[in-house]
C-alpha cells in the first residue's frame, strides 16, 4: 500500500492557510510557493503550499507526505505552476527514481526536518543511507524545469 500521512487539523486550518497567504501575498517562507496542478479527473486547478528545494543548481519537489493528491495529478499532468505573489512560472515535472532519490532527500531533511521530519520515519538528514534508501520509495521527488 502507498505510503500517505494525511494533514492534521492544525496543518489544514491554519499553518497551510497561513503559508499560502503569505506566499500569494509575495513572502516565501523558507522557500516555500503555491503549486498548482491540474486535477488528473476534473482538469480544474488545484492549489498546495509546498517547498521548493534547490540542490546542486537544480530544483526540486519533496512529497513528504507521500502519495498525496498533488503527486497523483502531477504524474498525470506532467507540469504545473510555481506561484510566488503575483509571479506564476510554468514547469515540467520530471520523477526521479528511487535510487537517485538519496542525495535530495538528505539535502531537504536539512532545511525542513523540522517542519516535516515527522512524515519521515525516524530518518533525518544524517541518517545512514540504508534508512535514506529504505524511506527514498514513500517520498515521491521531482525536479522542476522551466517550460
Amino acid at each position: 500500500m502507498a505510503y500517505y500521512r494525511k494533514p492534521g487539523w492544525f496543518t489544514n486550518h491554519v499553518f497551510n492557510p497561513t503559508v499560502q497567504a503569505l506566499t500569494r501575498m509575495g513572502v516565501s517562507v523558507w522557500g516555500s510557493r503555491i503549486l498548482r496542478v491540474r486535477g488528473r479527473s476534473s482538469g480544474e486547478w488545484r492549489s498546495q503550499p509546498v517547498n521548493l528545494l534547490t540542490f546542486e543548481g537544480k530544483r526540486y519537489l519533496v512529497a513528504p507526505r507521500g502519495q498525496t493528491q498533488w503527486v497523483r495529478n502531477i504524474r498525470v499532468s506532467g507540469e504545473g505552476e510555481l506561484l510566488l505573489g503575483s509571479k506564476a512560472e510554468r514547469f515540467r515535472a520530471v520523477e526521479i527514481p528511487d535510487s537517485e532519490k538519496l542525495p535530495i532527500l538528505r539535502a531537504y531533511l536539512k532545511i525542513w526536518k523540522a517542519e516535516v521530519g515527522v512524515f519521515f520515519q525516524g530518518v533525518d538528514a544524517n541518517s545512514s543511507e540504508e534508512n535514506l534508501r529504505r524511506i527514498a520509495p514513500d517520498h515521491p521527488v521531482f525536479r522542476v524545469e522551466p517550460v
